[in-house]
Parts: structure tokens; C-alpha cells; sequence
């Protein structure tokens, strides 16, 4: 525990990427920035959604703050709830090309390290309470290739055995940013609910760590 006894959460969103203004991850993050969450503080921190700039600057916050809990938020079009991801896999394999026009394909986030880290967070718990709180919540089993899956990876592997609750959760697009999404209608989520959520997510990653709590043993599969 800190000096100061007091639990420290790291909560990270990214700015906006893809030609879009906003991005949800971010609105969510800086509204819970300096929350009390059962005596816990919340700390927000911006990631660039750029493939050599936003580990970097994770690792940064994770050294300056030292967080006991790390929750990292990213933007997830086409999904309709609350996805918390089950793991990361150590691959870049971008479809566009990130915020600094970088473009990787089939790249490493670590070169070396481990084909893959599963969040050591409490997923099923968090789905679980999440639903029963009323905030459509799943379990994913997939953060993608883009600069998200890269961020869970990095976190993950900068926390591997230093016993930190870390993991990554995405979020559904915003309705503005649905009114005018090209392509096929996608699902969203207006950002009040999804703060709601994420504080909701927050309040239970603190009481499993003051209870001591593990998963719960319940099913959170997929068929396809």
C-alpha cells in the first residue's frame, strides 16, 4: 500500500482518432478525474492514439503515480454495451492508419515478450454487478490489433507480477458520433450513462480490493 494509505486508480482514455472530434474513452476519463471512489482517488491520464507515442506515455503514468488499480477506456464503434476485455495479444495489425499516419501490420508490441497477458481484473464480477446496476456490460474476448489492444498489452505487461488490478474496458460510440457515422447505423451510448458506468466499475474494482475478493466462477464465453 502507499505512504499514504490511500488507493491510488489510474483511469486512461484516448483522444480522438479516425477524423472523429471526440472520443468516448476520453469524456468518460477527464469527468472522473479527482473522484472519490470509496475513499480511492481517480487520477485521469490521455493516451495519444499513436503507436510509438501512447505506451510511452502510459508507462509514464504508471511511474509517476504507482496506481493500486488500473482501468484503461478505449472507443469500440459498432459494440452496444460495456465490453471488458478478457485479454491482450502481443500484435500491432493496424486497419487505418494511427493519429501520426503510422500504419503497422503484423508488428510486436514487445518484441520477445509473451504471445499474449490476460487482465487481471475481476471481469466476470465487473459484468456481473455492472448488469445487475442496470449498464448492459459483457465480456469480451477480443481489444483488437489497433492502438487499444496495444495499450492493454503494454499495461499488462509493465504490471506482470507486481500484483496491480489492471485491465482495459471498451466503450460504445457517443450518439453525436453515431448521428453522423458513415456506413451502416452503429449503437451508442450517451455519455452520462457511460460515466455512470465506469464509476459503477470503479466502485466495484474497490470493494473486491478491500474484501479481498476474487473472480466469480460463472460462464462469460462465446460460441463464435
Amino acid at each position: 500500500m502507499s505512504r499514504d494509505a490511500t488507493v491510488r486508480i489510474l483511469l486512461t482514455g484516448f483522444e480522438p482518432f479516425g477524423g472523429q472530434s471526440v472520443n468516448p474513452s476520453w469524456e468518460v476519463a477527464r469527468a472522473l478525474q479527482g473522484a472519490d471512489i470509496l475513499g480511492a482517488r481517480v487520477s485521469a491520464v490521455q493516451l495519444p492514439c499513436v503507436f510509438a507515442q501512447a505506451a510511452t506515455t502510459l508507462n509514464v503514468a504508471l511511474s509517476d503515480l504507482r496506481p493500486h488499480i488500473v482501468l484503461a477506456l478505449g472507443q469500440a464503434e459498432g459494440r452496444s454495451d460495456l465490453s471488458v476485455e478478457r485479454v491482450a495479444i502481443n500484435v500491432m495489425d493496424a486497419r487505418i492508419a494511427d493519429n501520426a499516419g503510422d500504419q503497422p501490420i503484423d508488428v510486436p508490441v514487445v518484441s520477445g515478450a509473451p504471445v499474449a497477458y490476460f487482465s487481471t481484473l475481476p471481469i466476470k464480477t465487473l459484468v456481473a454487478g455492472l448488469k445487475a446496476a442496470g449498464f448492459p456490460s459483457s465480456v469480451s474476448q477480443t481489444a483488437g490489433t489497433f492502438v487499444c489492444n496495444q495499450v492493454f498489452y503494454a499495461l499488462q505487461h509493465a504490471l506482470d507480477g507486481r500484483g496491480v488490478c489492471s485491465g482495459f474496458m471498451h466503450l460504445p460510440l457517443l450518439p453525436i458520433q453515431a448521428a453522423t457515422w458513415p456506413g451502416p447505423a452503429m449503437p451508442s451510448m450517451a455519455l452520462e450513462v457511460q460515466q455512470a458506468g465506469v464509476s459503477h466499475a470503479l466502485t466495484l474494482l474497490v470493494k473486491a480490493q478491500q474484501q479481498g475478493l476474487g473472480d466469480l466462477h460463472i460462464s462469460g464465453g462465446t460460441l463464435n
